[in-house]
């Protein structure tokens, strides 16, 4: 069987049919693009994307019908089983390759993220009940998670992984407590420092392993940063987490969450998105923070993350062509991999093949 007539058959038990009428239908532009998935598996099916092999008008909902049928299990999996052994062999989330993910992603550009994420500037999932807009949805997110810890005027707190520094701000100007935000994007500490002059917040840039504060925290909180902690590293992080804590503190997680016992990195979101990332499963949250931390309450927020996605997605799409005037790199290529990675981790929310958990932890005595 040639792999044309393989992957059309995949596809039509899927409900998707090539060069079919509907929005979820794949319209194939080079017929190489089954031999190419047939050798390169899912790193070859975004890179024909971004190449322009095939395209679809509703790429989150078609993947999102892929994802509920089972097919994408049978795509030949050989790159991503080779990440898999590679992160058992290296540690690719070492001291040394931290600052990857910062320089290649959350360094690309403040214009970019300022045309995507809203007013906010919060690149992290929202929480849509009761709102139908953007910055409503990270303003509910941001309170709720300030509530969760029970903030205090006069309370310190640490943000690992602060982003643009939009929680802090938040919570500095809503809480009255002061605020220091661990990074390793230079390009966002400089958009967040010239954002929250003024308000008693300071930026340190650094790897988490090398911090340390010895007056302590009140309060820690980390969203949806652990995706570029590690395996390897999960105990070093809850470790610090602990030193870090005063007596009494909380710690507050957001974290994507993947269903698998022992989650693998996708081959196509480590070469273009997020370099040495990977989701934690429960389990591993659970094992690495055990004796350390109490998980005191555990909320899924998941299904919120599919609107969140779909919105950025929308304003990147509604300001590609003012990006693309002022910046030749966000090229045409570049706008197919946004899509193809926005609206394919919609369509993973969407199938609830990708959760999002909010755990909040008390610091254990020892």
């Amino acid at each position: 069987m040639s792999a044309q007539s393989y992957y059309t058959g995949l596809l039509a038990d899927a409900g998707v049919f090539i060069n079919g009428p509907k929005p979820t239908d794949i319209q194939i532009h080079n017929e190489r693009v089954f031999g190419r998935i047939a050798s390169g598996g899912f790193l070859a099916i975004g890179e024909s994307f971004m190449d322009g092999d095939w395209d679809v008008q509703d790429l989150a909902g078609c993947f999102t019908m892929l994802l509920n049928s089972g097919m994408m299990s049978k795509i030949d999996p050989k790159t991503a089983l080779w990440l898999a052994l590679k992160s058992k062999i290296i540690n690719l989330q070492s001291k040394e390759r931290s600052f990857e993910v910062g320089e290649q992603h959350y360094d690309l550009g403040n214009d970019l993220y300022e045309k995507m994420l809203g007013q906010t500037m919060v690149y992290t999932s929202g929480m849509w009940e009761g709102v139908d807009n953007l910055d409503d949805a990270q303003i509910q997110k941001m309170e709720q998670l300030c509530q969760k810890m029970k903030l205090k005027p006069g309370q310190r707190i640490l943000d690992i992984g602060c982003g643009w520094g939009s929680l802090m701000k938040y919570a500095a100007e809503h809480y009255g407590v002061s605020c220091v935000g661990l990074t390793v994007s230079v390009e966002q500490t400089e958009w967040a420092k010239a954002s929250t002059k003024g308000l008693p917040i300071e930026y340190v840039i650094g790897d988490y392993r090398d911090y340390s504060d010895p007056e302590g925290f009140d309060h820690i909180v980390s969203v949806e940063m652990i995706e570029a902690v590690g395996p390897k590293n999960f105990r070093t992080y809850f470790e610090k987490i602990h030193e870090w804590l005063k007596p009494g503190g909380t710690f507050m997680l957001q974290s994507i969450i993947s269903n698998d016992i022992r989650p693998k990195a996708d081959p196509w979101i480590d070469k273009y998105i997020f370099p040495n990332g990977i989701l934690p499963s429960l389990n591993q949250i659970s094992d690495a923070s055990r004796h350390l931390l109490i998980i005191e309450d555990i909320k899924n927020i998941g299904p919120d993350y599919d609107p969140t996605l779909m919105a950025w997605w929308n304003n990147f799409d509604a300001h590609y062509q003012e990006l693309r005037e002022k910046n030749e790199k966000y090229d045409e290529r570049f706008y197919r991999m946004w899509k193809y990675y926005l609206q394919m981790c919609a369509a993973l929310a969407r199938s609830r093949m990708m959760q999002d958990y909010q755990i909040l932890f008390s610091k254990k005595d020892q």
